[in-house]
């Protein structure tokens, strides 16, 4: 950061409020308005989904022939902490 912007704490704080508060999304519409207006955007999307390829574990499951783990019950591998705002309000 330039010196001229004082200590960067003070332009983090300022750019972490406004985007909290939503003032960049409300620049990036003006600005999106204003450059498709002038004809400077282009309004196609091209997708590949060659490069949309799933992990092969992503899914999951467990594989066959894989063995459980001896003494612990399958519930003890997971976590007793709750990991969502909206898992904790289903659990309470």
């Amino acid at each position: 950061m330039p010196e001229r912007y004082g200590p960067w704490e003070t332009s983090y704080s300022v750019f972490r409020r406004w985007q909290i508060h939503g003032t960049w999304a409300r620049v990036l519409e003006k600005l999106q308005v204003k450059a498709d207006a002038a004809g400077h955007i282009e309004w196609e999307v091209s997708v590949d989904s060659t490069v949309c390829r799933a992990h092969q574990h992503s899914a999951g499951a467990r594989k066959r022939g894989l063995p459980v783990r001896a003494g612990r019950p399958r519930t003890a591998w997971r976590t007793s902490r709750t990991t969502t705002a909206s898992a904790a309000r289903a659990a309470a």
